[in-house]
């Protein structure tokens, strides 16, 4: 098999040598963290230490976590390490009180990210012939952007469908013959049955790049069978870059993370750092970034990292795919998802308790989610129209503030499980 690399040296680089570049990038982002973002200086005061403390990745269990409610405590600008006049990109994901997650990108930022992106593709085997259709969302999600700057960077011809209108997908896929696919792999499987239902046989497609939601290597195998592609799984999110934090080469064995640019941890229940190879949460520190740099950022993600050799060449260590969470968000067909959302979203309106239930399918290769949620004792009228206009309400109510479509079925009062411990409000059939 040949491995095609997009950056040799830095890809390629001898692990004492990218340990030597690491310190000498976490020791600068430490000090501009310090001097330019009053939250980690007061948090670094608080432990003692200043910038001088920190010599390297020896020491970075002296730094502070960073939760994703200090981007909400922050919000919007407030974890910004430069000047708004500096910032050229704004990219959000969604919050849990409606507000979204705010992520600042410098010119230099994008350039970078779009850099990543581009080792990212030629780990897919994707080059400058290819034609590559980004079936991602564009807009404040990362991915369809994050993806196309890759794709232009690498020299690649650019299909910026965005996502969704599946008709509309197919015949330019087919017409323009696109020779990569970016998108989640539960949409790559809908579009592989809606060309089996058309009675296409074979396409041009030889890759994929898919992410931005949980999936299993049946699933791989199945795309794989269905495309005749490599199917290849991609990590990131928007508080650290986007995706292309790391990604899988052609070999499959784990997805290598560019330690060049971000410093991985695995972080186990007592907040200590754990050995390769154990499983935890997986938390970074960006070593590049200058418009919100984070250090050790928990993700919540459950994985596992290895430096065992890959048979590529390229030297970064390799993540497993996630395994879980620590917390309890959710992911809908590409859309992070907290209960607490939808909750914030059921108390805006009148008519209903906040006594609800989630319920999460998968009705083909798609993710459903249906809110239950009792009717107040108040709610008088029994009327279809008046039903039906309660739960419209609801529907925009949860789109609104969290960002994702929803059935909702009105329940009777005092109909929903009760519990003396902690509610129980999410029922995920997809694990079953």
């Amino acid at each position: 098999m040949e491995h095609i690399i997009w950056n040799p040296t830095m890809e390629c680089m001898p692990r004492e040598q990218l340990r030597t570049l690491q310190d000498e990038r976490l020791r600068d982002v430490v000090r501009r963290v310090y001097e330019n973002v009053p939250f980690y200086r007061n948090k670094m005061q608080e432990r003692g230490i200043t910038p001088m403390d920190i010599r390297g990745v020896c020491d970075i269990e002296l730094l502070p976590f960073t939760e994703k409610q200090d981007l909400r405590d922050h919000y919007p600008f407030g974890l910004f390490a430069v000047p708004q006049s500096e910032i050229v990109r704004i990219h959000a994901s969604s919050g849990t009180t409606g507000k979204p997650t705010v992520v600042g990108y410098t010119g230099g930022d994008i350039d970078r990210w779009s850099e990543l992106m581009a080792r990212s593709m030629y780990c897919a085997g994707i080059g400058k012939a290819d034609i590559v259709q980004v079936a991602y969302g564009y807009g404040l999600f990362t991915g369809g952007l994050g993806a196309h700057y890759g794709a232009e960077r690498i020299g690649a011809t650019v299909v910026p469908i965005s996502g969704g209108n599946t008709v509309r997908q197919l015949m330019l896929l087919q017409d323009f013959g696109a020779t990569a696919l970016c998108c989640t792999p539960s949409y790559a499987l809908n579009l592989a049955e809606a060309l089996e239902a058309q009675g296409v046989k074979q396409t041009k497609l030889k890759s994929g790049i898919f992410g931005a939601e949980p999936w299993t290597q049946a699933m791989r195998e199945r795309i794989e069978a269905m495309l005749g592609i490599d199917a290849i799984n991609i990590y990131g999110l928007s508080e650290v870059m986007g995706p292309g934090v790391s990604v899988e080469c052609l070999c499959k064995q784990g997805m290598h993370i560019w330690e060049d640019h971000f410093l991985p941890e695995i972080i186990g229940d007592d907040n200590r750092g754990l050995p390769y190879g154990e499983r935890g949460d997986l938390t970074f520190t960006t070593l590049t970034k200058h418009g919100m740099p984070l250090l050790r950022y928990r993700t919540h993600d459950l994985c596992e990292l290895t430096s065992e050799p890959c048979a590529c060449g390229r030297t970064h260590v390799c993540m497993s795919r996630v395994m879980g969470r620590t917390d309890d968000m959710l992911i809908i067909r590409g859309v992070n998802v907290f209960p607490s959302q939808v909750e914030h979203a059921l108390l805006q309106v009148e008519g209903i308790v906040p006594q609800y239930q989630i319920v999460i399918e998968r009705q083909g290769n798609l993710d459903t989610m249906e809110v239950q949620v009792e009717l107040s004792p108040d709610f008088m009228s029994d009327t279809v129209r008046d039903i039906e206009a309660l739960e419209n309400r609801i529907v925009s109510a949860i789109a609104a503030h969290a960002l994702v479509s929803a059935t909702v079925k009105l329940c009777q009062p005092g109909t929903l499980p009760r519990s003396e411990g902690k509610a129980k409000r999410v029922l995920d059939k997809r694990q079953m």
